[in-house]
């Protein structure tokens, strides 16, 4: 078919979301800062990211079934839109514990509307045997948007501490909602009719490869996003242990994390692109399971020398993200046209509250063990991670096995 969502207004379209996703790791670049000025636990720290991504789930939810019935161009309007502005009153007035918990947690509410209904948007104009490529592009954009959010948040931490950095990630994404609402305007919205005998649960629970893949994404979410939630503070705490102050070491964990996502954005463009070519199945398992590993022995090695440190967690963020693009594409073939939004709404959901609960529970195990060693308690803390990633192992040894 003749699609007018070529891959150069993919590319715009991945700008776009660059620069809406500028607040996503605001507060992760900030966190040592926060702790400090703020006096919050691990745990409380944690709870600020937790009510980002609880709102992120929530808005995932609502925009990818409202894609179904309203149709996905005019849902992505709508929630680029309502990101914009709720990251200005970010930017603005946010100024302590109480009013960042809920400002961010209103930015994750009008998130989600950028992401799972651009899937349905992309299965529904560009074909399968290239599918997999304009996901990664997609992945991809998420990954270059959180570096960005990240170096930006260096940026404005240098400039005038963490307010700056809020003020500075906060400004961008109405900029991104202008962009995207103008790259998608010639594209049609489109709404597929539902079938009178198929239940969505038939698609959730009966759908064999559905449910396997549903279930690999939610436990993939959980080892991600807590990943990605507190690898900035495991970096400024290698960077603190060979001596560096607090702001030294926060600045100097935000921008490798930053390089590290950019290094995650290679791999879900990558690993897109080569699911299109040598199948989905056996990558996702080998995939899967690299990354289960280095979560169960990455926060033992935090005394590692910073250049081997450096290079074992960019290794971790390939491992990690690099199976995303081929869960999805996995999912949109699997999953009959119609019902797509309503699946991704609950895998969002799930897989985002999942997400949601790995930062504060890392958190409160770096809490249990804070007067252990460095290695005992950031090992024992990405070992909770560790178990995301041996339910995803499995799913993916599953979806290779024939159905008995």
């Amino acid at each position: 078919m003749t699609s007018t969502l070529t891959e150069a207004r993919i590319r715009i379209v991945c700008l776009a979301r660059v620069l809406l996703f500028a607040t996503f790791m605001t507060v992760a670049a900030t966190l040592p800062l926060l702790i400090r000025d703020w006096s919050l636990s691990a745990t409380a720290a944690g709870a600020l990211i937790t009510s980002f991504t609880l709102g992120y789930a929530l808005s995932l939810f609502l925009f990818a079934w409202a894609s179904d019935h309203l149709g996905a161009k005019r849902v992505v309007a709508s929630s680029a839109l309502a990101a914009g502005i709720s990251s200005l009153l970010f930017a603005f007035l946010a100024r302590d514990w109480s009013s960042a918990f809920w400002l961010y947690g209103l930015i994750g509410l009008c998130q989600g509307g950028i992401y799972t209904p651009l899937i349905v948007l992309i299965s529904d104009e560009i074909n399968p045997d290239k599918r997999g490529h304009a996901m990664g592009m997609l992945i991809a954009s998420t990954s270059i948007g959180y570096a960005a959010s990240l170096a930006i948040g260096g940026l404005g931490i240098t400039l005038g501490g963490w307010q700056m950095a809020f003020i500075l990630t906060g400004m961008l994404p109405i900029f991104g909602a202008l962009l995207l609402i103008w790259t998608l305007a010639p594209l049609a919205n489109r709404i597929h009719p539902a079938q009178i005998d198929l239940r969505i649960t038939d698609e959730l629970l009966h759908n064999r490869r559905s449910r396997l893949l549903n279930t690999g994404y939610i436990a993939h979410n959980w080892e991600l996003l807590g990943m990605w939630a507190w690898i900035p503070g495991f970096l400024a705490a290698g960077f603190a242990l060979k001596g560096l102050d607090s702001a030294q070491a926060s600045m100097g964990g935000a921008y490798l994390s930053g390089f590290m996502h950019l290094f995650g954005a290679v791999a879900a463009l990558s690993m897109g692109r080569l699911s299109d070519r040598l199948g989905r199945q056996k990558l996702l398992l080998l995939l899967a399971a690299s990354s289960m590993l280095l979560s169960f022995s990455i926060g033992w090695l935090i005394h590692l020398p910073l250049v081997l440190l450096m290079l074992l967690v960019l290794v971790y963020a390939f491992t990690c993200l690099g199976d995303s693009p081929i869960l999805t594409t996995a999912l949109s073939e699997a999953v009959r046209p119609g019902y797509l939004g309503r699946v991704l709404a609950w895998r969002s959901l799930l897989g985002f509250v999942a997400g949601a609960l790995a930062p504060l529970a890392f958190g409160g195990v770096l809490d249990l063990f804070q007067h252990a060693t460095p290695a005992v308690t950031w090992g024992m803390a990405f070992a909770t991670l560790g178990l995301g990633g041996v339910i995803a192992s499995y799913c993916a040894m599953r979806l290779q096995s024939k159905p008995s």
